[in-house]
């Protein structure tokens, strides 16, 4: 992140999404990304450094046991990359930080733990309710 939003942290008395407060989320989401993209860099470089065969089989199957582990990380980060795309692209539209459902702001609490959120807590509990009524008829 910028030096000036290092030590920002926006708050509930100041204007919601106003350009200081966007700017704070672009960064950190833009740094998230960078993050899982400099990890995703480093298990390719990792995973075509140990192409050696193994002979143990325990040691084989361990092996194959963690590299299936790290790729199924990856395809994990690589879907929330999707979604840190999707949020920085409603901050440049200027829907960032509203619920999609209701139109109401989803708060900063709420956004400072989960910069992708689309929907304020009530929609996000409503949405959880109705999957579990799904999965138990």
């Amino acid at each position: 992140m910028g030096a000036k939003t290092t030590t920002y942290r926006p708050t509930e008395s100041e204007p919601y999404m106003g350009k200081k407060q966007l700017k704070y989320f672009k960064e950190k989401l833009v740094a998230w990304k960078e993050e899982i993209l400099q990890g995703n860099r480093e298990t390719i470089n990792g995973m075509q450094e140990n192409v050696a065969p193994i002979p143990d089989l325990v040691d084989r199957a361990s092996s194959e046991a963690d590299r299936a582990l790290e790729l199924r990380t990856r395809d994990r980060e690589r879907k929330l990359i999707a979604k840190i795309d999707l949020a920085i692209r409603r901050i440049e539209m200027g829907e960032y930080g509203y619920c999609e459902e209701t139109g109401e702001p989803i708060g900063i609490k709420r956004l400072e733990a989960r910069p992708i959120a689309t929907l304020c807590l009530e929609a996000q509990e409503r949405h959880e309710r109705k999957e579990r009524t799904i999965r138990d008829d």
